[in-house]
């Protein structure tokens, strides 16, 4: 398994539901693992720990079987959620990028079992497989998501921003915001209404995803990024927005 530019695979993914449930060989599972544990994090000081389990070890409640699943667990300090979604997010391009297909998985969770093999707190499934279902999309068309324009305020920056535009979230929800310009730029999560209280416990994931799509963009165009924290973009939020990190791009 290999992955040289993951910015082209984010305009073909798809969010695999249907597999075939024949467990992928030792030797995928062993690149798989190798992948793993050279996964970047957004945040180097919260401890992560990623395990690749069975069908047998989760429970899907209704939800369709996958012959296998990351299950990712943390230590709960500030951002360990959207550090979760940075990290995971990698996983599913390096597996779009090798044939294999994967699902983030909101619902099910591990059995008790594998719950009780680590102190850390489990946070979410990604289901992965062979697809039984087209792996790629055939154009950027087939994506439903918002416009430019619904995600940041941000002129002349449409390139770095459309690799953004398409990143999957749950219930496709977008969730996020990005103001600033091209060499620093502030992402926020946009705070979820009454009907959006069941999820909200997802949307710092999606932040994570989000801002690892921007990187990916930035490092494509021949840039560089770093995270910092910008006060003054946390004192000064788009209005129904709070604040998670900035990007700064040289």
């Amino acid at each position: 398994m290999e992955i040289t530019d993951p910015y082209p695979i984010i305009f073909k993914r798809r969010s695999i539901r249907n597999y075939d449930l024949t467990p992928l060989d030792e030797h995928t599972l062993t690149e798989i693992s190798k992948y793993l544990s050279g996964l970047k994090p957004l945040y180097e000081n919260i401890q992560t720990e990623i395990k690749i389990i069975s069908s047998d070890d989760v429970k899907r409640r209704m939800m369709k079987k996958a012959p296998h699943y990351l299950a990712v667990f943390s230590k709960v300090k500030d951002g360990y959620r959207t550090n979760v979604g940075f990290m995971l997010q990698q996983m599913d391009l390096i597996f779009s990028a090798n044939g294999v297909g994967s699902c983030w998985q909101g619902i099910p969770k591990p059995k008790k079992e594998v719950l009780n093999s680590t102190d850390l707190k489990f946070v979410i499934l990604m289901a992965f497989g062979k697809p039984n279902e087209p792996l790629h999309r055939s154009s950027v068309s087939e994506f439903k998501r918002k416009s430019l324009q619904e995600i940041t305020n941000i002129t002349g920056a449409d390139e770095l921003f459309e690799a953004v535009r398409i990143a999957p979230s749950a219930t496709n929800s977008q969730s996020w915001f990005f103001t600033g310009d091209k060499n620093l730029i502030h992402a926020y999560f946009v705070k979820p209404g009454f009907l959006g209280s069941v999820t909200k416990k997802y949307i710092p994931i999606n932040m994570g995803i989000a801002i690892y799509h921007l990187m990916v963009s930035v490092e494509h165009f021949g840039k560089n990024p770093t995270i910092i924290f910008d006060e003054m973009a946390k004192k000064n939020p788009p209005q129904g927005c709070e604040y998670v990190a900035s990007l700064k791009v040289e």
